[in-house]
């Protein structure tokens, strides 16, 4: 007779919130206690960064933006999750899959999803993208 022992498996999910807009959207997960998941966010504004209640922060373009943000320029944002890649890629590794947020109105996360998707693609993880796009009042 053969016991099998009972063995859960469960996807890795990574939820990462890109720029100001994907902070806040992970924030407002992280405050309404949504469970199961590891939040990662990844900024241009080492200050905003630093404000995040993501478990895993990843501080991005270091050099391109010395901390201070992309100012509202996607080519910034691009170059800065380029820069970065390295430490990007690490801190996907390892997910089944990843979630990706952000808003298209800024610098940060409109030029570095592509970037980030890229690497989450890279990492073999199934991808999506939850965006908003800023209106006008």
């Amino acid at each position: 007779m053969e016991i099998k022992p009972q063995v859960e498996t469960f996807a890795r999910i990574k939820v990462v919130g890109l720029g100001g807009g994907g902070s806040n959207a992970i924030n407002r997960m992280i405050a309404a206690n949504l469970k199961g998941v590891e939040f990662i966010a990844i900024n241009t504004d080492a200050q905003a960064l630093h404000h995040s209640d993501a478990s895993k922060k990843v501080h991005i373009g270091k050099t391109t933006t010395r901390g201070l943000g992309a100012g509202s320029d996607p080519d910034i944002g691009r170059k800065a999750a380029e820069e970065s890649s390295e430490e990007i890629y690490e801190s996907l590794k390892g997910a089944d899959m990843i979630f990706l947020t952000c808003g298209m109105g800024g610098g940060t996360g409109t030029g570095a999803i592509s970037v980030v998707a890229s690497l989450a693609r890279e990492v073999g993880a199934l991808t999506v993208a939850i965006v908003t796009k800023p209106f006008s009042f």
